[in-house]
Formats: structure tokens, sequence, C-alpha cells
């Protein structure tokens, strides 16, 4: 219930989003902020105020996104899915070869001897 109203709050206040992607609040903080005082206003006034930045808006443009990514860590993780999907490959390959080889060998009938 509580984290449902948080999005609310949110929703009616989107200058909090700016201070999570210059990186001085977490999403993480401000729900444990609402969580104690709720929207209380006197809580609240240093983050809701306009700034005295010229920029006062949420910027959405994709380039703020880009810059608060860590290129590392993306590398890391696509490093390891190529990982995963060769491992992935190579098991279906082997299955493959090895449903083909039971398929070339042949039984040979009970009642037939060696040299027969």
């Amino acid at each position: 219930m509580k984290k449902s109203e948080f999005k609310e709050f949110v929703k009616k206040n989107p200058i909090l989003i700016k201070y999570i992607r210059n990186g001085s609040m977490s999403w993480q903080k401000f729900y444990e902020i609402y969580d104690i005082y709720g929207d209380d206003e006197s809580v609240w006034k240093e983050y809701l105020s306009p700034s005295n930045d010229s920029d006062s808006s949420v910027s959405l443009s994709g380039f703020d996104f880009i810059k608060n990514l860590d290129f590392d860590s993306i590398q890391s993780g696509v490093t390891s899915l190529q990982r995963v999907l060769s491992l992935l490959q190579d098991m279906t390959n082997k299955k493959s070869v090895n449903s083909n080889n039971s398929n070339v060998y042949s039984t040979r009938p009970l009642y037939k001897h060696f040299e027969d």
C-alpha cells in the first residue's frame, strides 16, 4: 500500500527524478523518507522547491541517461551473456552430433553370428 502511495507522490512531484539522475539521492533514500514522514511538506521542501539552476525542469533527454551508465559493468554483462550463449550452442551441437552417431549404429540381429 505504501509503495503505491509513494509512486503517486513521485508522479505528482517529478522534480524528484532530477536528484536521482544527478546521483545526489536514490529511490531507496526517497522511499525511506516517505515511509517515515509521508508527504509532510516541511520534510520535502528541500527537494520540491525549485532550484536556483537555470535548468529547474526535469530533463528527459537520452544523453543524461547515457552519462550515468557504467560501461565497464555493461561490457562485463555482455561478455557473460556471450559465454552463456556459446555454452548453450556447444551443448546443442554436441546433442545433434550424438544423435547423428546413434542413427549410424544399427544393432545386429540376435540369430546371426559374427561372420554370417
